[in-house]
């Protein structure tokens, strides 16, 4: 039985910061999309903030109409529910356009990045709802969670249907003596989440030297958002070989996981 080939969603933040330095709207953001789409990335991604620092509501409405010629692609917003998430996801139900999937991350307002996930049972009160109002619109919802296998079970207890591990850790134990415990322990939370019945997303500092090390030990990842590492790597090798490179590494992670099986 073949294993679903983990799906790549290309985060459009920085192309939208580099084009917020000027008036000439440029980079496009929906261009930059369109090529990652043509070169077989399987979703896209943003995280609108107040702030609209990078992508703003006119980006998340024209990048949700794009989408709407990919039928067979996905779309994912993400962002804290408790300031402009939930107002970006009901216009885009409104006006009838396709968001998939909705990512609650416990940013601030003005954070510089996401650095830490959603703590329970502290958060659970307060979730549940929002979750369930996302859920109401059709929308699928994914936690951002901190790689803590005890949480997961508490995770699909509120409404969730995944969780998107924050990877930032083992991206900076890559290479050090710890790599190989910041992996196992990531293992123990995508196989916890997958026993608690969620889907397993994951994201943050991934990039073309740790992915395949992540898919192979990290058992059934759905999906992977990146965004930093692949837009810079894009700006030397343009997007179209970028995310093919990126979907090689999925691969190759995913035959060395299959390999390995097997030869236990």
């Amino acid at each position: 039985m073949n294993t679903p080939r983990t799906a790549l969603s290309v985060n459009l933040n920085k192309v939208a910061l580099v084009r917020n330095t000027r008036h000439l709207g440029i980079p496009s953001v929906t261009k930059a999309a369109t090529l990652c789409l043509q070169a077989g990335a399987n979703g896209i991604t943003v995280h609108p903030r107040p702030d609209e620092r990078h992508i703003r509501a006119h980006d998340v409405r024209e990048l949700a109409a794009l989408m709407q010629a990919w039928p067979d692609r996905e779309y994912n917003i993400e962002g804290n529910p408790f300031h402009n998430l939930m107002d970006c996801l009901r216009d885009l139900v409104e006006r009838k356009l396709p968001v998939h999937q909705v990512t609650f991350v416990p940013d601030s307002q003005g954070q510089f990045t996401s650095d830490h996930g959603w703590s329970f049972p502290q958060d659970l009160d307060r979730l549940r709802p929002v979750i369930a109002q996302a859920k109401a619109l059709g929308v699928r919802v994914s936690l951002f969670m901190d790689a803590d296998a005890s949480a997961m079970a508490q995770a699909k207890a509120v409404g969730a249907d995944r969780v998107e591990l924050y990877t930032e850790p083992y991206a900076a134990a890559w290479g050090t003596p710890q790599q190989a415990s910041e992996l196992a322990r990531f293992a123990q939370a995508a196989q916890a989440a997958l026993d608690a019945g969620l889907g397993v997303n994951a994201g943050h500092d991934l990039n073309r030297d740790n992915l395949s090390a992540f898919i192979q030990a990290a058992p059934g990842v759905a999906e992977v958002s990146i965004g930093h590492a692949l837009i810079a790597d894009a700006l030397e090798l343009g997007y179209s070989a970028t995310v093919r490179d990126y979907l090689r590494c999925i691969q190759e992670g995913q035959a060395q996981a299959s390999a390995g099986a097997q030869s236990a």
